[in-house]
């Protein structure tokens, strides 16, 4: 936390190690609001959070304070000088709109909370295209992008937890409901719906795991039609639930990991066997509960 907030003071760009979900600050803090809700630690992290949503002061570069120094495979690119902005779940400004609205909605706030979901939710609506099968988000762009204003993505990709439409429409979704939106939450879950029932998108998905592939996307489905206002949105577990098994091959298997091997993929299949919420919660790492 002093690094984090020391490099914010200087105004140097961030790396995903910091903030993100899967190795920095967003996941630390998914942690300690399932174990200590009402701690020091998960304040400090939502402080800081708030923090990380201030554009970047030095020299007027109007970045926002999560853009990141590195490509998206966090190593240097010619296509991205500069370092870009992320969107995703996993590593990008959707993971802390995730913890900020989790939080929230169980009645845990600090400072400038709500102000910086809103700052988050306008750069998503900024940035939204809108297609034929509706709403979507660029994976990333770089400062090229920032500065032309439109993503160098011409097409939604896959719908997955980590990058996609699916991840982005929970986020979007659990904002609304912690900020007593209801527009804001149906817009997302009209997002979610379209997305996970466009044969274009859905045939992008090609594995079983929870960050890239039908687990996490069943299991993200699950959790938003139990708090659905759009009445479609219950319609999709069970035909998502189908695509999983199907995809559920043993060479598909071979990797025994959570987030991208075995492990991930027989949690969601219990949840899809059960028909209910797994009693453990297991899922609150991904911030989707």
């Amino acid at each position: 936390m002093d690094a984090a907030l020391a490099r914010i003071d200087r105004g140097d760009l961030p790396t995903f190690a910091e903030y993100d979900l899967f190795h920095g600050l967003t996941g630390i803090g998914a942690y300690l609001l399932r174990t200590e809700p009402e701690g020091a630690g998960l304040e400090r992290i939502l402080h800081y959070l708030v923090a990380l949503t201030r554009p970047l002061a030095p020299a007027g570069r109007g970045l926002p304070g999560w853009w990141v120094r590195h490509d998206p495979a966090r190593g240097e690119s010619p296509y991205f000088p500069g370092g870009h902005g992320n969107f995703g779940a996993a590593h990008g400004i959707t993971g802390p709109l995730l913890l900020l609205a989790q939080a929230l909605r169980h009645g845990i706030t600090v400072n400038g909370h709500q102000d910086a979901m809103f700052t988050i939710c306008a750069h998503l609506d900024a940035w939204c295209q809108h297609g034929d099968s509706g709403p979507w988000w660029p994976e990333h762009v770089s400062r090229r992008d920032l500065d032309r204003g439109r993503p160098h993505h011409t097409a939604p990709t896959r719908p997955s937890w980590c990058y996609g439409t699916t991840g982005i429409a929970r986020a979007g979704q659990l904002a609304g409901i912690a900020l007593r939106s209801p527009a804001l939450q149906k817009f997302y879950e009209d997002a979610m719906y379209r997305a996970l029932t466009d044969p274009a998108q859905i045939a992008q998905v090609v594995d079983s795991g929870l960050c890239h592939g039908w687990a996490g996307i069943y299991q993200t489905a699950h959790r938003a039609a139990a708090d659905a206002l759009d009445p479609r949105l219950r319609t999709l577990p069970e035909r998502l639930g189908d695509a999983l098994t199907a995809q559920d091959k043993p060479d598909a298997l071979s990797t025994p990991g959570l987030i991208n091997g075995a492990a991930g993929t027989a949690l969601a299949l219990t949840t899809f066997a059960s028909q209910q919420a797994p009693s453990t919660g297991w899922d609150a790492c991904l911030l989707i509960n």
